[in-house]
């Protein structure tokens, strides 16, 4: 090749990685105006004892050091601990339970289909206080039902009893979050699982359960991974359109449900402390990233990759 065809192929390729530079430039900037400033801004603030008026001084880790002191913050921890498990699991097996429904060819799957994933697209805090209506006390829905049909006047308190909010709190969460999507996701993964796999397991004598196990969730298990790491951003992210509207600020009953997304807005609105706000979004935020790597750890050892 002469030099000068050489000199054409470099020039070709460098115009083409310029265009290329040139369609990522707006993300690039994006990224960084609405992402990388705001986490880096947040990192800063929580150095300092910034008030919602915008007054603040630098105090190093003084925020950090309260932080760990305070019982509403370890009580917090401990409520976003336990509530991004177990919703995490139960929205993956509530959906794959409804992916596995719904891939049964029976009549009316679409129409099923349609009404389950209706709320995925729904505002959360218009579902938020729909689902506060149903779990009244004195005239919600749920309490007529049963009273209905037992004859007797119940007046159970859902949302601000400590030994049924859990049970309220979690039932809301199968239809509000990404359960819908998630169901898709499983649906059209199944799809995907070869057939004669399904036979072959069947000549062997194999159940409904051991075909489950030993094939259909092997399959699935990228899919599964997939799905977990959304339902843990959700839980950590979406939490507060969630629990607000049920059980406010605080959290009731008795901050059994002050995650710290509600915690966060505690502080910086009502109490003013911006700076301290910015602290617990600074832990929030390495609490996702410490659920994120676990989650991929697990993995690493219990999802398989068709080769």
């Amino acid at each position: 090749m002469s030099y000068q065809a050489k000199k054409n192929k470099l020039s070709r390729k460098t115009r083409n990685d310029m265009t290329a530079y040139a369609f990522c430039i707006p993300w690039m900037i994006g990224f960084v105006c609405f992402t990388l400033f705001p986490i880096g801004f947040m990192f800063y603030n929580s150095l300092t004892n910034r008030k919602l008026n915008g007054l603040s001084s630098f105090i190093g880790l003084a925020n950090y050091k309260n932080m760990f002191q305070s019982a509403s913050f370890l009580n917090s921890f401990r409520v976003t601990i336990f509530f991004t498990v177990v919703m995490v699991i139960v929205t993956t097996i509530w959906a794959i339970i409804m992916a596995l429904l719904l891939n049964r060819k029976q009549r009316l799957n679409g129409i099923f289909q349609f009404c389950y994933f209706l709320p995925s697209v729904i505002p959360t805090v218009a579902l938020a206080y729909a689902f506060r209506t149903i779990f009244g006390k004195d005239s919600g829905l749920l309490n007529g039902i049963i009273s209905a049909l037992t004859g007797q006047n119940v007046k159970i308190n859902w949302l601000l009893d400590t030994h049924t909010v859990y049970i309220a709190v979690f039932f809301v969460t199968l239809f509000i979050y990404n359960t819908g999507q998630m169901m898709l996701i499983f649906r059209s993964g199944l799809g995907d699982v070869p057939a004669e796999l399904y036979e072959a397991s069947e000549m062997d004598g194999a159940g409904a359960w051991a075909k489950f196990w030993h094939i259909t969730l092997p399959a699935i298990s990228p899919i599964v991974l997939f799905n977990a790491v959304n339902g843990c951003i959700s839980a950590l992210n979406g939490s507060f359109a969630l629990l607000y509207p049920l059980s406010g600020e605080n959290g009731d009953p008795n901050g059994c449900t002050q995650v710290l997304s509600l915690l966060i807005y505690k502080e910086a609105f009502s109490n003013m402390k911006v700076g301290y706000a910015c602290a617990l979004s600074v832990v929030l935020f390495l609490i996702a990233a410490a659920f994120g790597g676990i989650i991929f750890l697990i993995s690493k050892k219990t999802v398989y990759y068709e080769t």
